[in-house]
C-alpha cells in the first residue's frame, strides 16, 4: 500500500470510530490526531495512529493566550500566580510589559515618596502599602534619599512582616541623590555601595530595577553603563533604568551599552501630568520605538497641586502644609501659578460633570496615554491611595469629546520643534 492509499484509509477509519462511538464529549471533539509518517524502509499500518490533545485546542491554553495580542496587556484575572489577591479593583487593573522587557508591572504602582515621609505614622504606611498590594499594585518605587533611608527601612519590615511571596511584587529603588551631599553621584563606587545599602535597609536579596536618578555630567557614561551592568550580572537588580534623563543621555547611554556588551537600559521614569506633558509625549514613545526605553510617569497630579478639595470652587493644595513641600506654597503664588489654578477651576467643573473628583481625573488622564507602561501615584492615607485606585474607573468615561474639552483648557498640547536646516543658512 503506498502512503497516500495509507493516509487516505487511516483518515477514513478514525472517522468511522468517532461515529461509531457516537461520544460528543468536547475532549474527544478537540483532539487532534497524530499520524505516524512512514518512511521508505516501514511498511504502512493503517491502524497506527496516535489521537492526542492540541494545545491550542486546549482551554488551559486559550486562557494563557486571551488578551495577549497587540501591546501584550493582561487583566488581573488572566494572571494565575495572582490568583489569591483578587480584590474590587482587579477587573480593571492591567498589567503590561515594562519597555521591551518581560518584567509585567501592573499600570498603578505606589510611589513612596509621601507614603513613608516623617507625616505619616509607621502604622498607616503598612496599611497603605497592604492596600495597595491586596488592590492589585504589584510596584512599589522608592529612594535611597526618601526620608535619608528611613522609607527603604520601613518597606522592608513591611514586607518581611507580610511574608509575601517575592515573585508577587517588584521594588525599584534609585540611585544619586544620597542623603549627603559629598557622597551623591554616578561614580562606579558610589552606585554599587548604594544597591547593597539599599539591599541591606530593605533585607532583600535583589531589587527589581535599580533607577540612576538624573544624570551626572562629572561621571563618563561608560562609567555608568559598566556599573549598572556589574550590579545586574552580581544577582543585586534584574534591570536598570532612569529618570529626569533627557533623550540624547538615554540614547548616549544606550549607545554606550551596545558598544561595551553592557546591559541596556528598560525604563525611563519622567515627570507627566496635565501641566508637564513635552518629553514624554514628543520624545519618549520614541526611544521605545527604538531602543525599547519604557515610560514610567510620576507626580500624575502635579506634586500636590492638584487637589481634589476645593475651597470656594478653587483646589486646595495640602501637600504645601507638610514640612519640605512648602515651597509649593511660593510656587502656587506666582502667575504660571495663577493661571494653573484658573485651569483646574475649569477642570473642577469637568470632573463634576463626570461623577468623579479633579485627583481622578488627572490620574485618568494619564492612564488615557498609551505610550505609558505605568502610573506611579503617592498617598498619605488609605483613602488617597483608594481615590487614586478608584481613577481606574475614571479612564473608560473619557471620551473623545472630554478629551477635546481637556486639551481646550489645558492650552498647552506639545509641538515638536521645526527642523532646521544648517545648509539653508549657509
Amino acid at each position: 500500500m503506498d502512503n497516500v492509499t495509507g493516509n487516505s484509509y487511516v483518515e477514513n477509519e478514525t472517522k468511522s470510530t468517532l461515529l461509531d462511538t457516537g461520544n460528543s464529549d468536547l475532549d474527544v471533539q478537540m483532539s487532534g490526531i497524530v499520524l505516524c509518517s512512514l518512511g521508505s524502509s516501514h511498511e504502512a499500518d493503517p491502524q497506527s495512529f496516535y489521537r492526542c490533545r492540541a494545545p491550542i485546542a486546549s482551554l488551559d491554553c486559550m486562557e494563557e493566550f486571551q488578551g495577549c495580542g497587540g501591546d501584550h496587556v493582561s487583566t488581573r484575572s488572566d494572571s494565575q500566580a495572582l490568583v489569591s489577591r483578587q480584590s474590587s479593583f482587579a477587573s480593571s487593573l492591567k498589567y503590561k510589559p515594562l519597555g521591551k522587557s518581560g518584567l509585567r508591572v501592573s499600570q498603578l504602582g505606589l510611589g513612596t515618596w509621601v507614603t513613608f515621609s516623617p507625616q505619616v505614622s509607621e502604622d498607616t504606611a503598612e496599611e497603605i502599602i497592604s492596600v495597595a498590594y491586596e488592590a492589585g499594585i504589584n510596584l512599589f518605587d522608592l529612594s535611597e534619599a526618601y526620608s535619608g533611608g528611613r522609607a527603604e527601612i520601613q518597606l522592608g519590615n513591611i514586607l518581611k512582616k507580610k511574608n509575601w511571596r517575592r515573585t508577587s511584587y517588584h521594588v525599584i529603588t534609585k540611585v544619586y541623590w544620597n542623603s549627603k551631599g559629598d557622597e551623591r553621584g554616578l561614580s562606579r563606587k558610589h552606585i554599587i555601595e548604594s544597591v547593597k545599602m539599599s539591599l541591606e535597609r530593605l533585607q532583600l536579596d535583589y531589587v527589581d530595577v535599580i533607577i540612576i536618578h538624573r544624570a551626572d555630567d562629572m561621571c563618563p557614561m561608560e562609567e555608568v553603563v559598566r556599573a549598572a551592568s556589574h550590579c545586574i550580572e552580581q544577582g543585586w537588580c534584574m534591570y536598570w533604568g532612569t529618570s529626569r534623563w533627557s533623550a540624547v543621555e538615554i540614547m548616549e547611554a544606550w549607545t554606550n551599552c551596545r558598544q561595551f556588551n553592557c546591559i541596556t537600559p528598560i525604563v525611563e521614569q519622567s515627570e507627566y501630568h496635565l501641566f508637564c506633558r513635552g518629553k514624554t509625549e514628543l520624545y519618549l514613545p520614541e526611544m521605545y520605538n527604538k531602543i525599547g526605553v519604557g515610560t514610567m510617569a510620576w507626580s500624575p497630579l502635579a506634586i500636590g497641586l492638584i487637589s481634589s478639595k476645593m475651597d470656594e470652587g478653587m483646589p486646595v493644595f495640602t501637600r504645601q502644609s507638610f514640612k519640605g513641600y512648602t515651597w509649593l506654597k511660593d510656587k502656587a503664588g506666582t502667575e504660571e501659578g495663577r493661571k494653573q489654578q484658573t485651569r483646574l477651576r475649569e477642570l473642577a467643573q469637568l470632573s463634576e460633570r463626570l461623577g468623579c473628583t479633579l485627583t481622578q481625573l488627572s490620574v485618568a488622564w494619564s492612564m488615557k496615554n498609551d505610550n505609558l507602561h505605568c502610573v506611579l501615584i503617592g498617598a498619605a492615607t488609605v483613602d488617597q491611595l483608594l481615590e487614586n485606585i478608584n481613577s481606574l474607573q475614571v479612564v473608560p468615561k473619557l471620551k473623545p469629546e472630554h478629551m477635546s474639552e481637556l486639551e481646550r483648557i489645558l492650552d498647552n498640547k506639545p509641538v515638536r520643534p521645526p527642523m532646521i536646516s544648517t545648509l539653508a543658512q549657509r
